[in-house]
């Protein structure tokens, strides 16, 4: 539930998301060994939104295929049908959005898929007082499994909201598995992580201190796997696995995915919007690995909720 407030200090949110894309920027292209493309933006005021961004991109790098982190700061008069669904008392509220979202797929089908994101969202309803909440977290979807990798990024995950509560990573892993699930196969997305939304509880000061923790683990969270899996030898049988996989990635980015619907319908930049999809995914009718085969213990083992920290 939104709580009622004054205006929080997005001017110290803007500054923070700001320095953060740029570490995490700074960091994979030291990984990666190639130069993110850099597209500042504006959006005047003549349409549905005002505000400006900066993307940051690579494509066709020596570990990342495709990936992007993107920053922008959006105003509008209207929220989107996707922002009102589970609160229908905002319907028709101006609103401001600022925010950090990543995603990064590797060229070595062993190195995993990564998302994470860090939000505050304001809105201004006509007759009421404004509301704001945070939003944001961070999933792995791995191709091949490795325990020690699922057990390193929920581990991460979890010291990262310690300080807040020992309630937070359990009600924030178990949101994250719900909603990175793809209803129409009846599978979640890849290993989970942590996923949280309306988060107004804790109240500003404490709620930016928690978002901070989140993106700040991030780079411990990922590079890590990053530098344990990079080197390990692949071929087209694992490219191809990649491929099918990565399907179930659009799959549910195109369907489900609520930051997609609300950049698309708010009347945001589709490149920027888009720039989570993978640059090749295959799709196959009635396809299934043969047991035993690595691919068969991705479905076994990693694709189903489980508790990756307690041995």
């Amino acid at each position: 539930m939104s709580a009622t407030i004054g205006r929080p200090d997005v001017v110290a949110v803007r500054a923070w998301l700001l320095d953060l894309q740029s570490r995490i920027v700074a960091a994979l292209e030291a990984a990666d060994g190639g130069a993110f493309l850099s597209d500042g933006w504006t959006r005047p005021p003549d349409g549905k939104l005002i505000g400006d961004g900066l993307t940051r991109l690579i494509e066709d790098g020596a570990l990342i295929e495709r990936g992007g982190c993107n920053f922008s700061h959006v105003k509008g008069q209207t929220l989107p049908p996707s922002a009102t669904a589970a609160r229908p008392e905002l319907a028709g509220a101006a609103f401001e959005a600022l925010g950090v979202s990543l995603v990064f797929h590797p060229r070595n089908p062993y190195v995993p898929t990564v998302h994470m994101n860090v939000r505050l969202f304001c809105a201004f309803p006509k007759d009421a007082a404004p509301v704001f909440w945070f939003g944001g977290g961070m999933d792995l979807t791995p191709y091949y499994g490795f325990e020690e990798d699922a057990r390193h990024f929920h581990a991460s995950c979890r010291d990262a909201l310690a300080p807040f509560g020992d309630a937070l990573y359990p009600r924030f892993k178990a949101w994250c598995d719900e909603y990175f699930f793809l209803k129409h196969r009846n599978e979640p997305r890849g290993i989970g992580g942590i996923f949280f939304d309306d988060v107004t509880e804790l109240g500003f000061a404490q709620g930016f201190a928690m978002l901070r923790s989140v993106g700040d683990a991030f780079l411990g969270a990922y590079l890590p796997i990053v530098e344990r899996r990079r080197a390990l030898p692949y071929g087209e049988r694992e490219r191809d696995f990649q491929a099918y996989r990565r399907g179930r990635y659009v799959e549910f980015n195109l369907v489900w995915d609520r930051g997609t619907l609300f950049g698309l319908q708010s009347g945001g930049r589709t490149e920027a919007i888009l720039m989570s999809m993978p640059p090749l995914a295959a799709w196959r009718y009635e396809w299934s690995p043969d047991g035993g085969t690595p691919e068969a213990v991705l479905y076994t083992d990693f694709l189903r909720p489980r508790d990756w920290i307690t041995p």
